[in-house]
């Protein structure tokens, strides 16, 4: 047992990175938000919102999938969805992550790391409810986040991914209700800046219109 022990340490000595590691969005005080930080809320929304799911879920695998989703990012870097266009880009990105969790798997070993290994590939691929859930508070905290940041961070792309939640959240009507109220607070506080809703939606409709 000690060697896998020794292991374990070692993927938790890699993981305290994740607390430096500097994500796009910016907590309410000026400071850029972590990897972990991050983390840490969307385990606390999957607590909070358990009881108000369309579903039952297994709690404890969606919590380690919560926190375990990031550890890639530990090799690969956080990379913002918005330098994510192309779709070489995209390839890159995954090549990088697939890379990282398989170094993952094998530096832990046959039994806990092939556990994180699944639980890894459970949540990118949203096979489950659990996997769709986790995936959802992902994005929702995110734009909760961006909502609690100074208006001045954001980017045009940010303004425009106020109303591009609902594909995430659409499959349970607790999160799509939640959506709306993050949704809400995102147009109030565009509008309060003196930004047009209507122009970031006719942007977004011209993009739609192109695609």
């Amino acid at each position: 047992m000690k060697k896998e022990l020794k292991n374990i340490l070692e993927v938790l000595t890699l993981a305290e990175r994740l607390k430096a590691e500097l994500r796009h969005s910016w907590l309410s005080d000026g400071r850029q938000e972590s990897v972990a930080e991050h983390t840490w809320r969307m385990a606390l929304m999957a607590v909070l919102l358990e009881p108000y799911l369309d579903e039952e879920v297994d709690m404890a695998r969606m919590l380690k999938m919560i926190l375990v989703h990031d550890l890639v990012e530990i090799e690969a870097g956080d990379i913002p969805v918005f330098k994510v266009v192309t779709e070489e880009a995209k390839l890159l990105k995954q090549q990088k992550e697939l890379k990282a969790i398989e170094n993952l798997r094998q530096q832990l070993g046959a039994g806990i790391g092939q556990h994180i290994y699944e639980l890894w590939h459970e949540f990118e691929d949203r096979l489950t409810y659990e996997a769709k859930v986790a995936y959802a508070l992902d994005k929702l905290e995110v734009r909760l986040q961006h909502n609690h940041a100074d208006i001045a961070t954001w980017l045009e792309v940010e303004q425009e991914n106020v109303f591009r939640m609902g594909e995430h959240t659409a499959f349970d009507s607790c999160l799509d209700q939640l959506k709306e109220l993050i949704q809400e607070q995102g147009v109030q506080k565009m509008e309060k800046a003196g930004i047009s809703t209507t122009n970031v939606l006719a942007r977004l409709a011209s993009y739609n219109a192109l695609a």
